[in-house]
């Protein structure tokens, strides 16, 4: 895999927060042979109370902003770098569907969040198509490139 071979390279190691994609971030990067070698661990926080409890993301965050947010998911990267020995941080938070839609946040909605050494945290706003297999596919497709894309630079 690009981004074992990009992590390794640099000596950095990753940690992943998930809330729509369930895990999937995780099991892609540690399908590969050798991954304990840059992968530290996965959060999984589907509900808002996980997202505060294993990630300190405020819970007033959540209420002001909601769950699929920019603000939610930089709070949700920083709070796994914090919580891990990772050098890397990155979440996903959004509307897999069928269901959850909210107005200005349609299924298919999806932000993540990056945290790269010596670089400015960054949230970027996705907006992804099909039905909740197709979104979070593509939420997990397009997070690995990210994540080759910034970490090979």
């Amino acid at each position: 895999m690009q981004l074992g071979v990009a992590l390794r390279a640099r000596s950095w190691r990753l940690v992943t927060a998930e809330s729509c994609t369930g895990g999937l971030l995780a099991a892609a990067c540690t399908s590969v042979a050798g991954s304990s070698d840059w992968f530290d661990r996965g959060f999984v926080t589907y509900s808002y109370e996980s997202k505060t409890e294993l990630l300190d993301v405020p819970a007033a965050l959540i209420a002001q902003h909601g769950a699929v947010s920019a603000e939610v998911a930089l709070a949700m990267a920083e709070g796994a770098l914090r919580r891990a020995r990772a050098d890397i941080a990155l979440s996903v938070t959004g509307i897999a569907g069928p269901g959850g839609a909210v107005p200005g946040k349609p299924v298919g909605t999806v932000w993540m969040g990056l945290v790269l050494p010596g670089r400015p945290a960054r949230a970027e706003r996705l907006q992804f198509s099909g039905d909740r297999a197709a979104v979070r596919g593509q939420t997990v497709r397009h997070a690995l490139q990210q994540l080759i894309d910034g970490s090979a630079a």
